[in-house]
């Protein structure tokens, strides 16, 4: 699995743009914490921690099917575009 860097992303896109993946969707922090962003309960206790105005910081992605990756790549240098 590789790592996706989250840079400045709308965190609302972000969830619905996680909800289009295939396979598990892991937001992993700078302190280890490891939770699976498929599940709507990790990302209430995962994203509430590490908003700042609305923003993600801190954090980055890990996906287990490499079209997730690519997805999410693209959202989070481009947008919901």
């Amino acid at each position: 699995m590789a790592a996706i860097e989250l840079h400045n992303i709308d965190v609302q896109e972000f969830l619905a743009e996680i909800d289009t993946c295939e396979g598990d969707v892991f937001l992993v922090t700078d302190e280890g914490d490891r939770l699976n962003l498929k599940s709507k309960l990790c990302q209430l206790i995962g994203l509430t921690k590490l908003i700042e105005g609305g923003k993600i910081s801190n954090a980055h992605i890990e996906c287990q099917n490499p079209e997730d990756e690519s997805k999410l790549f693209r959202f989070n240098m481009f947008g919901n575009k």
